[in-house]
């Protein structure tokens, strides 16, 4: 008896809570394809249903949508869901550049205002067209509006003076 127990192989079940997970990753991916922009949408790889099926999710609201996203969702296991990551990833990337660069300039017109003379002579060496009084008439400019609690119209300037000089470099 004990020969035959060993020879009964049994069925291995799928884990339940792993395609539960691969499920919700799914559902996840579409709404993020949803939220896409059009043109974005066109350089993913995918059917030609599914396609269609996201563009229409674009129009519907709360429930009409939530049972959209369980139609994509299955359609979705038929597609290669690494590529459309990937492919994902890659329109997003040109956005998370921009707002790296946005967040750095944020960083240096904080400084220069707060009189980091290091930073000014860095950047003057970095991008030649800089103007040493152009950008310390805008700080005291800042200065002034600060005082006066009006809007910051020379801290957007500078900031912009800034992000042209960065781009023309």
């Amino acid at each position: 008896m004990n020969e035959m127990e060993e020879e009964k192989v049994y069925a291995e079940r799928p884990n339940k809570t792993a395609i539960k997970r691969e499920m919700l990753e799914l559902r996840d991916l579409g709404k993020q394809m949803i939220e896409m922009r059009s043109d974005w949408l066109d350089t993913i790889p995918m059917a030609d249903q599914l396609r269609k099926e996201i563009i229409k999710a674009k129009k519907f609201k709360k429930g009409a949508l939530r049972r959209q996203l369980i139609f994509i969702e299955k359609l979705m296991r038929e597609e290669d869901a690494e590529q459309i990551k990937k492919s994902i990833d890659e329109c997003l990337q040109p956005h998370k550049e921009d707002t790296e660069m946005f967040h750095q300039l944020e960083e240096w017109r904080d400084a220069l205002v707060a009189g980091d003379n290091n930073l000014m002579e860095e950047l003057l060496e970095r991008f030649v067209t800089l103007d040493r009084q152009h950008i310390r008439q805008l700080i005291r400019n800042i200065a002034k509006e600060s005082k006066l609690k009006k809007t910051p119209k020379s801290s957007r300037a500078l900031f912009r003076y800034l992000k042209e000089s960065l781009i023309n470099s």
